[in-house]
């Protein structure tokens, strides 16, 4: 073997060989997933300037919004340093390998308590409007985020103590950096059946409260039900549902092919090619998000403008009405 061809020439026998270079169609994909993770992490810097700066958008619903973009702005710029792994070496240690694979896992989990939230968020104020300005606060929706936070950290801890406590032990070289998911039956629970099984059942609910409420709107109940004291269903209630469910359906989307695979019964070893596709399509929800908020939210159009044109440097700009 070439010395040219391994990634570290003075460790002859257990260096591994250097990844070929890509070829002009590899580089034509590689280039289009480096300009939707720079997308993904603009917009979704443009959601958490939004949200953050702007008063008239400081609500129960938005903080989960808030979070879940922060998350989402991490995975894209993660979602490069996936793309180089692809191509080249590792060259940074085994620690660091196990290290860096902490990060991308937090996020994922943390993305899926934010739907969570997020579900639970629209059940309250779709199935119990009575009670969602008393139940549903800034104050504890600030502790179920950061609840969601903590609990992903030390999940993940969990998750990949393995290669955590025996750093390079799945590498067969130097030069690699692969970790086993050993837990994969665990996770497959904890962070997709359990979760999405409360997601699933919460939406429907809302979906049949929304239709009924539709319903009793267009037979002319509704004045009797205001009458009785029953507080109907906002509008911008609704639509806020259905914009968060549309998000919610995409991020199933996203993230099933990953656990389908898990289903199979396989383990599946961090740094291969199969890891590599069904990776690149959960980072990919993350620059979905945003786009759909664009496409339903009036008021995050109305905030990209105001970034976007300079306006958000005027004095009293945090007061500006973007509703």
């Amino acid at each position: 073997m070439e010395e040219a061809e391994l990634c570290f020439p003075e460790l002859l026998n257990t260096s591994c060989r250097r990844p070929p270079l890509p070829q002009s169609e590899e580089v034509l994909v590689y280039s289009l997933m480096f300009l939707f993770s720079l997308l993904t992490a603009v917009l979704n810097l443009l959601v958490i300037i939004s949200i953050s700066h702007y008063r008239q958008l400081h609500s129960p619903t938005n903080l989960i919004v808030l979070s879940l973009a922060v998350s989402d702005f991490i995975m894209g710029l993660v979602m490069p340093m996936e793309i180089v792994m692809m191509w080249t070496c590792w060259v940074l240690g085994d620690l660091m390998c196990s290290l860096y694979f902490l990060l991308p896992t937090t996020i994922i989990s943390a993305s899926v308590g934010n739907m969570v939230l997020i579900s639970i968020d629209r059940y309250v104020a779709i199935c119990d409007p009575l009670h969602y300005l008393t139940r549903i606060t800034e104050r504890t929706i600030t502790i179920g985020i950061c609840l969601c936070w903590i609990c992903s950290v030390f999940y993940t801890i969990f998750y990949l103590y393995d290669s955590l406590t025996q750093p390079g032990r799945y590498n067969s070289c130097h030069g690699e950096c692969v970790i086993n998911i050993t837990a994969a039956d665990v996770d497959l629970v904890v962070t997709f059946i359990i979760p999405i099984s409360v997601i699933i059942i919460l939406y429907m609910r809302v979906f049949i409260v929304a239709v009924s409420q539709a319903r009793a709107m267009r037979s002319h109940v509704a004045a009797k039900l205001q009458v009785s004291g029953t507080r109907m269903i906002n509008k911008s209630e609704l639509k806020a549902a259905r914009t968060l469910g549309i998000v919610v359906v995409v991020f199933v989307l996203c993230y099933s092919p990953y656990y389908c695979v898990c289903l199979t019964g396989s383990n599946i070893m961090i740094g291969s090619a199969i890891e590599a596709f069904v990776s690149f399509l959960m980072f990919s929800n993350s620059g979905l998000n945003p786009l759909i908020y664009a496409l339903f939210y009036p008021w995050f159009r109305k905030a990209m403008k105001h970034i976007v044109t300079l306006q958000i440097l005027k004095p009293g700009s945090r007061e500006a009405n973007m509703l």
